[in-house]
């Protein structure tokens, strides 16, 4: 894998979990992994960073490459989100990782009928969290093709 140039990827991550986003921005910098990170707290929040609204604009809101989505957060869950991301051809081709604490059978039911890229409970402890993100880094990064950031039409 060393002869492999990663370039960096933008990696928004929704969860309204405030220990959990630290968590996780840890873990991806523990597994070395060459990226942007940003947050975002609900299911609102998470549509105005990818339509460029309010507080959030093309400097401050890149099109992620990669989105790590919780399911159940306020104002606007992971499933509503979800649905209105599929259902935007501007948004549609992002990959979206369900990354949440629910094991339940009809959520991941839910999620792939919905166009989750992927289904992942939350590990219990850091150390997981660590090789969670190793996990994502060699297959989103490293294996997957995804579009350049050009080819993605202008949101705003």
């Amino acid at each position: 894998m060393s002869d492999i140039t990663v370039q960096p990827i933008n990696i928004l991550i929704a969860d309204d979990d405030e220990d959990d986003l630290f968590f996780a921005t840890k873990a991806l910098k523990e597994s070395r992994l060459q990226n942007n990170v940003f947050c975002v707290y609900d299911g609102v929040e998470l549509m105005d960073f990818l339509h460029k609204r309010g507080s959030f604009t093309e400097a401050t809101a890149p099109t992620p490459d990669l989105i790590l989505l919780d399911l159940n957060m306020p104002k606007k869950n992971g499933r509503e989100a979800l649905k209105e991301i599929r259902a935007d051809e501007n948004l549609n081709q992002i990959p979206i990782v369900i990354l949440t604490t629910s094991e339940a059978e009809q959520d991941i039911v839910a999620s792939y009928k919905l166009g989750a890229n992927s289904y992942i409970k939350k590990p219990v402890d850091f150390e997981g969290l660590v090789e969670l993100m190793r996990v994502l880094k060699t297959y989103w990064v490293q294996f997957v093709k995804l579009p350049p950031n050009d080819s993605k039409r202008d949101i705003g």
